[in-house]
């Protein structure tokens, strides 16, 4: 088992070599993509079924010559970022790396030679959940870049073709989160944490224009903060305990692992984009579209939440930990909140994505069995839907060449396969009874049993929730009296088969929700809290089978009229009796009038520019509570 482990952190970084140097005019170079794609998915399925009925697995690895590499690699990266920060005249970077650099050189040094570690990689239920989110929906966002690249390139000729580079960032991505999910010892997932890190710096500005480079500076800067943090957690770990283990860490007492715990936790909200770090993934979107996607999505900020669930039993029933909570109420309810006012679709992806992460690390912060079987199916549900949402609109903004909903109008029309593919993904993020409903059902239970202020939040975020998404839905779904261009035929071959690995998996995971929660989380939930939270057994028949019917129904209804029955009768709309044509009516003052459809976005109240910085203050004055309690 110890042998996949290693397998999925190397062979990624083995393919991105492989990106890097083979010329892009290689006859066989997306065949190789398409076997490695292949490949990252089916290994972490072996694992799913070869550990079914299997607790954690522990693995002894000797480290010294690791240890040395990996310390060799760390000086190397922050010399690289030293150098792309000065040159770029920004200094804030430089400061935070030489002290994260100081204070890991000066800890491996002082200390390096009495660390002890038992075990530097495990294997359990929620590394699972994790390796199969980053294996198959990264390397599905992977194989979508080789259809999505070539375009990208015709609309964008002033950015430079670095394809075989962008490639190479991709896998390496994927490489570290392997690192990060299978990492026992705290000072390999450091490594691998910063990895991501410098990553995501290079991806969101591939483009090397300002605002690509501002977005990516501004990333780079947030998440170093966390990185420091997260070091100097690691420090304070070992001088009080002499453990460098995660495992281990979960075992020690409140009063000495508390601090540590705390600052591992800051790390996680700077990489999973909590206020008052949000700013970073909403200007990600300067990226690429596949870039959004695996920041947003699958594996970077998914990697916040990990660490922070991880760490977040030995906060339990602390002052930390109510703070904690709040600051993931605060970033779900603000930004579910902000979503409404923005007609920009990749915003609103971003800010929905932010909002889903804060529910999270409000169960985290709860920390009760019910609460975390919420929060790891809320992973699994947003992971694929998300992705498939950003894919989506990557398309339509090269299609219609906008990405703003409201040119987005007669969708289903002008698009009417990819309309079906994105309400699939739209019904898994919000539409009772999907995944994420049953997930914020069992959440409410959690917050009115702990906290009845979370209760309050949970209830006015899911509203906003539900308003920014039926808006959506309604405008891709409205049509109009006339024939349209159908465009669908520029869409690649290579970008149809991801989308459609995505909305399969989408199904999948509704369907399979019983199957996953009795078999992955119920095991995992056993081992932290001898317990698991009691639902019945008929509910579940019962929700699954309208799940089952509602996700067959609605894709293949809107294909049948879409590619099937095409002799349905379409109307003019309806005015009152005011119609002059199909598509004018009389005003007052016998005036013509054209029907226009637009949506309600609510600015003066629900404005970025007047909730954001609510959100930023809020957050940053909880955060000073949860360090100055802990500390003291």
């Amino acid at each position: 088992m110890m042998n996949a482990l290693i397998f999925l952190i190397l062979f990624p970084l083995f393919i991105s070599l492989l990106a890097l140097f083979l010329p892009r005019a290689l006859p066989g170079r997306k065949v190789i993509g398409t076997i490695a794609n292949a490949v990252l998915c089916a290994v972490p399925i072996y694992l799913l079924f070869a550990t079914l009925d299997q607790g954690p697995s522990y693995f002894r690895l000797e480290s010294g010559l690791i240890n040395i590499g990996m310390l060799v690699l760390e000086v190397l990266i922050a010399a690289y970022i030293i150098y792309l920060s000065v040159r770029a005249k920004r200094y804030l970077p430089v400061i935070l790396v030489v002290v994260q650099l100081v204070t890991m050189l000066g800890f491996e040094f002082s200390y390096g030679h009495s660390i002890q570690v038992e075990h530097s990689m495990f294997l359990d239920k929620f590394s699972i959940i994790m390796a199969l989110i980053v294996g198959i929906i990264g390397s599905a966002i992977c194989l979508y870049g080789f259809g999505y690249m070539p375009e990208y390139h015709e609309h964008h000729p002033e950015v430079k073709d670095r394809r075989n580079y962008f490639a190479f960032l991709m896998y390496l991505f994927l490489s570290a989160m392997f690192g990060i999910i299978f990492s026992n010892n705290l000072m390999w997932l450091f490594f691998f944490w910063e990895v991501t890190t410098l990553c995501s710096f290079l991806l969101i500005g591939y483009r090397d224009d300002k605002a690509s480079r501002d977005s990516a500076f501004r990333a780079l800067n947030m998440n170093l903060i966390g990185g420091v943090v997260f070091a100097f957690g690691i420090v304070i770990l070992f001088v009080s305990s002499r453990t460098m283990e995660l495992d281990k860490l979960l075992l020690l007492d409140q009063g000495v692992v508390l601090l540590p715990a705390v600052c591992f936790a800051f790390a996680g909200l700077a990489k999973s984009a909590q206020f008052p770090f949000s700013s970073w993934l909403t200007g990600a979107m300067v990226a690429p579209t596949p870039v959004s996607a695996l920041l947003h999505s699958s594996t970077m900020v998914k990697a916040g939440v990990y660490l922070i669930l991880r760490v977040s039993p030995v906060m339990e029933n602390t002052v930390a930990a109510q703070m904690l909570t709040l600051i993931g109420g605060v970033s779900f309810l603000v930004t579910a909140l902000i979503a409404i006012s923005q007609s920009n679709a990749k915003k609103v992806l971003a800010y929905s994505t932010i909002s889903n992460l804060g529910l999270i690390v409000a169960c985290a912060g709860v920390n009760t069995d019910a609460a975390v079987w919420s929060a790891l199916l809320l992973i699994i549900f947003h992971a694929v839907a998300k992705s498939l949402l950003f894919l989506c609109v990557g398309i339509i903004e090269y299609k219609l060449g906008s990405r703003d909903i409201e040119d987005m109008d007669f969708l289903i029309m002008r698009l009417p396969k990819l309309t079906a593919v994105m309400m699939i993904g739209m019904a898994g993020m919000f539409l009772a009874p999907f995944g994420m409903i049953i997930s914020k059902f069992v959440t409410l239970k959690a917050f009115i049993n702990t906290n009845p202020v979370m209760a309050i939040i949970l209830a006015y975020g899911s509203a906003a929730t539900i308003f920014f998404w039926t808006k959506w839905m309604g405008k891709i779904i409205s049509i109009r009296h006339g024939e349209t261009e159908v465009r669908e035929h520029e869409v690649s071959n290579w970008e149809w088969t991801t989308l459609g690995i995505l909305a399969v998996a989408t199904v999948a995971v509704c369907i399979a929700f019983p199957f996953i929660s009795f078999h992955v989380i119920d095991p995992y939930l056993m081992q932290l809290f001898n317990t698991v939270p009691v639902v019945d057994t008929f509910n579940i028949l019962i929700v699954f089978v309208i799940m089952f019917g509602l996700l067959i129904i609605l894709p293949l209804g809107l294909f049948y009229y879409a590619f099937i029955n095409k002799d349905y009768k379409r109307v003019g709309t309806y005015l009152g009796g005011g119609n002059i044509s199909n598509i004018t009516y009389e005003g007052a003052m016998e005036s013509s009038q054209p029907i226009q459809i637009k949506n309600y976005y609510l600015e003066k109240y629900f404005g970025e520019e007047r909730l954001f910085y609510i959100g930023v203050f809020v957050s940053l004055t909880l955060i000073f509570i949860m360090f100055g309690v802990t500390a003291i």
